[in-house]
């Protein structure tokens, strides 16, 4: 094998390898004698069939699996005895012409990580915004828990059901008469009015009493959930066993237990906790902005081209989405375009920081632990269908680049409390409203505005401040080619590494005759 470097231009490099035809013979030869011994054909005994006629039964496809792998050998050795670091995927080509018995020519073309030099972490002051949790806030959260569970208390028996009143009743479902499976209950609880029931179902009992009986009938909506009902015409015999009316909540430690909590005290305790946590988020966003804006103003180094076009994409991808979804998608569509160079700024800061943290984690022993991956690996196959999750935890391990974008996000976050800890820090007390308004201020700073920017562009930009998603972590060994084997395809799409994930579906009720 030769290997001649045909560019070396900025972070571009490429590379001519050639493997010369009797090398590629030799090892096909010796794939063939490998194999032998477990090829069957009748008229020879087990493990005896001769090697000519192996090769003439099997020579195509092993000579292809031959040449394949023998690439990938060579690219491997290529990138480490190069001492080479691939910023994407190298492109590996070979010569259209290639046939068996001649040498094979491979072309690989990739760009570089840059070289930089680890910044000192002395000296990086910042300013940590605290919002203080009152105890209005927390009453008024309080006040909002007890909305959401809301007490009954039995009307009288005269009392006609009204929206707003909670029944307990019994039913059974029918389908032309015949009872159908799911749809019988005992006690069930519905408030008229949530319709959490089918359309017409809640509406036809408005006026009952308590031990009325009543027969309705209503008809599925063709979209429901379970095929044979779809559309379909059934009728409820319906019991109301008790007519209750709302009772006003009592935030007491009677409350407080019916949430399975010791006392008031405990309640009160947890939801300040809870509140502190959710500014929390803000501040940490708030003084990793200012962290990134100090390491971004210091320091500027070539960016390899393929992660900003990479960055960039997601990004655009991003602001078309929302500007389809504006009022105006058309004049949405024109303010992004018109910006679009920005945006690929925006892309080559994210992707120049990623690179910098990278820098400063490995020169300073900062790593993800093999407990910490697996337990990334775990969280990300739980995105996937239960048949598939196998399937994506072996492509994690077989493939560097992608365990390596997996790993990226959690290391960039530990690079940054590694300079939390080593920066200088103050306290100051702000309001929620201050905290978002300096948060706002850093982005805009960190990509001004255009003049008339569409609505869109105020929220990509701040999906993530790196290309962390993107770039695999510098302490990364070069990645291997990747194989013809793709990750199995996701249930639901994973949120953005920044982003809040969307809400879980509450599960399916069991009886029929809900939605």
């Amino acid at each position: 094998m030769q290997t001649k470097q045909t560019v070396n231009e900025g972070l571009k490099r490429a590379y001519l390898i050639t493997i010369t035809a009797a090398e590629l013979s030799a090892k096909i030869e010796a794939e063939i004698k490998k194999v032998a011994p477990q090829v069957r054909m009748p008229g020879f005994r087990p493990g005896k069939v001769p090697a000519n006629l192996v090769k003439k039964m099997h020579g195509e496809a092993l000579h292809g699996q031959v040449v394949s792998d023998t690439i990938r050998e060579s690219v491997d050795a290529l990138l480490r005895n190069e001492g080479l670091r691939p910023a994407m995927q190298p492109e590996v080509g070979l010569n259209e012409d290639y046939a068996e018995g001649k040498d094979a020519e491979v072309t690989v073309s990739l760009e570089v990580l840059p070289a930089i030099e680890a910044p000192s972490t002395d000296g990086l002051k910042l300013e940590r915004l605290m919002v203080p949790v009152t105890d209005a806030q927390i009453d008024e959260a309080l006040g909002n828990i007890a909305s959401q569970n809301k007490s009954y208390k039995d009307a009288a028996k005269t009392k006609k059901a009204a929206e707003g009143d909670q029944l307990i009743i019994d039913f059974v479902g029918k389908l032309d008469g015949v009872e159908f499976e799911g749809g019988k209950a005992e006690d069930a609880a519905l408030v008229l009015g949530s319709n959490t029931f089918i359309p017409g179902f809640e509406d036809q009992l408005v006026g009952v009493k308590t031990g009325q009986e009543k027969t309705i009938t209503v008809t599925f909506p063709a979209e429901y959930q379970a095929d044979h009902l779809a559309g379909k015409e059934a009728t409820f015999d319906i019991t109301v066993k008790a007519v209750k009316v709302e009772s006003e909540t009592t935030l007491d430690e009677d409350f407080a237990k019916s949430l399975g909590l010791d006392s008031l005290d405990k309640l009160r305790e947890i939801m300040k906790a809870q509140l502190e946590q959710q500014t929390a988020g803000l501040t940490r966003t708030q003084m990793k902005r200012a962290l990134l804006d100090q390491l971004a103003a210091g320091h500027s180094f070539e960016v390899p081209g393929t992660m900003v076009e990479a960055e960039f994409g997601q990004i655009w991808a991003q602001l078309q989405q929302e500007a389809a979804r504006d009022e105006n998608p058309a004049e949405a569509l024109k303010q992004i375009e018109d910006e679009k160079d920005e945006y690929r700024s925006i892309a080559e800061r994210r992707v120049r920081l990623g690179l910098l943290l990278s820098e400063i984690g490995q020169a300073n022993g900062v790593e993800v632990t093999q407990q910490e991956m697996g337990m990334l690996i775990q969280q990300a196959a739980m995105q996937y269908r239960t048949e598939d999750r196998e399937r994506f935890i072996q492509y994690i391990q077989s493939e560097p680049m992608a365990a390596a974008q997996l790993r990226a996000p959690l290391y960039e976050d530990k690079v940054v409390d590694f300079l939390f800890d080593k920066a200088e820090v103050t306290e100051r007390e702000v309001t929620v409203e201050e905290l978002q308004a300096a948060i706002e201020a850093e982005e805009t700073e960190a990509a001004p505005a255009p003049k008339k920017a569409p609505a869109a562009k105020k929220k990509a930009p701040a999906k993530k401040e790196t290309a962390a998603e993107e770039a695999p972590a510098a302490e990364e060994k070069p990645a291997k080619k990747a194989a013809a084997k793709k990750a199995p395809a996701k249930k639901a799409e994973a949120a953005p590494a920044e982003e809040k994930p969307a809400a879980k579906k509450a599960p399916a009720k069991k009886a029929a005759a809900k939605k």
